[in-house]
């Protein structure tokens, strides 16, 4: 039986364009995989190279207030979003070989960091092993690392001032010799009250709400 088409004639006056292979998409999705598979040993940065310490609280929706996606940042989180030893040696790796460009830290109001003084802290961890906080590991893949000079208090580091320790936070990052100087330090406070952003020392609610 003949093949009738459409039209008075056999002529394709609308010919779609000739697509391409159908082995080169796949390639593509394969190649995508395997770069995401081995983007540390393939020297593929993150998609924003990009560093972000904030505070280990369940309540800072870090991806959501920066408008990240997954594979945008590296993100390291701890207690009060503090600079501490180990942010130091994370940021050092990832700026010096992991082409990371930038830092944001992110701290917060009502932070856990803010709800004790530091002698409670203290008693609460003399209590938990029986008063005796002088051998205490401070890190027990290596054992020899303690603080020195400085107390408990000092390592822990509470915070009386959130907008004074975020700013505090970026000038150590920015001040330090393990960091590159071209890598851009910034810092924000995540109001949890409502649920945005603000630079450090900016906060709107005292502006609004006092007379001229």
């Amino acid at each position: 039986m003949p093949h009738h088409t459409h039209g008075s004639d056999d002529t394709h006056e609308h010919s779609e364009p000739e697509a391409g292979h159908v082995h080169e998409s796949v390639d593509d999705g394969v190649d995508a995989r395997d770069d995401w598979a081995r983007r540390r040993r393939k020297g593929i940065p993150t998609d924003k190279q990009l560093l972000v310490v904030a505070c280990m609280d369940e309540r800072i929706p870090v991806e959501d207030a920066l408008g990240l996606s997954l594979g945008d940042a590296q993100i390291y989180r701890n207690a009060g979003g503090k600079v501490t030893d180990d942010v130091i040696r994370s940021a050092a790796l990832t700026t010096q070989y992991f082409d990371t460009t930038e830092i944001i830290v992110v701290n917060h109001t009502d932070c856990g960091m803010m709800s004790a003084s530091d002698e409670d802290i203290v008693a609460g961890f003399e209590a938990a092993v029986d008063g005796d906080l002088d051998d205490i590991d401070l890190d027990p893949a290596l054992p020899e690392l303690d603080i020195g000079d400085a107390s408990i208090a000092e390592w822990v580091r509470m915070t009386d001032d959130i907008d004074a320790a975020c700013a505090a936070q970026v000038e150590y990052l920015e001040n330090h010799e393990l960091i590159p100087d071209d890598v851009t330090v910034t810092g924000y406070v995540y109001e949890v009250e409502s649920g945005h952003l603000r630079r450090p020392g900016e906060r709107v609610s005292e502006q609004v709400n006092e007379r001229v």
